[in-house]
């Protein structure tokens, strides 16, 4: 048995502590600030959205130095005192300094396909939280009951284009672009 199902009993778990016993848990959890929280579950839609999107972002930086990273890999975010762990369902990192094996701390993009009980979260705190972070410059948010994506960039302030139909996605800051017929290939909406 995990320790993270005694967790209702503890009050704080250290940072180190949550990579040990993450690494042996059966499901995925989130960090936040000492607490840790069960992950749900995605969908079939949500998965091909994330493949999708981790297929088109692969090709394009084969052989250049930012690579992209999904599923099992945690961006870290220090904010005072307080630790967050949380799983982008893609992010792209350059700096060959952020190496350790299990989480990326300086990331230039993050994805988030939407879902139900996430998309709240995913468009407040976690963009909260990871606008902390020095080098993240784009966050993409991928509407998986529509075809929708909106993107955030760090500009002077924090502007926000949302983007349908045949758009086009410039990542200029990796040096790729996404389309939303990329991105939402074979995917069925029925």
């Amino acid at each position: 048995m995990s320790a993270f199902a005694k967790t209702a009993e503890r009050i704080w778990i250290s940072p180190d502590d949550f990579l040990v016993e993450e690494d042996k848990a059966e499901f995925r959890h989130e960090y936040l600030g000492g607490n840790v929280y069960a992950m749900a579950g995605g969908s079939r839609r949500h998965n091909a959205l994330v493949g999708n999107i981790l297929n088109e972002l692969s090709d394009q930086l084969r052989g250049k130095p930012c690579k992209p990273y999904f599923a099992d890999v945690k961006v870290r975010v220090d904010i005072a005192k307080d630790t967050y762990f949380y799983y982008p369902d893609v992010m792209v990192g350059c700096d060959p300094k952020d190496n350790h094996p299990l989480y990326l701390k300086e990331p230039k993009i993050i994805v988030e396909v939407l879902s139900p009980s996430t998309e709240r979260i995913d468009r407040r705190e976690k963009f909260f939280i990871y606008q902390r972070i020095e080098s993240f410059d784009t966050y993409v948010l991928v509407d998986q009951d529509k075809r929708e994506v909106t993107v955030y960039r760090k500009d002077v302030g924090w502007s926000a284009e949302v983007l349908q139909e045949q758009a086009e996605i410039p990542l200029d800051s990796i040096g790729c672009r996404l389309t939303l017929d990329r991105i939402y290939r074979d995917v069925d909406f029925d």
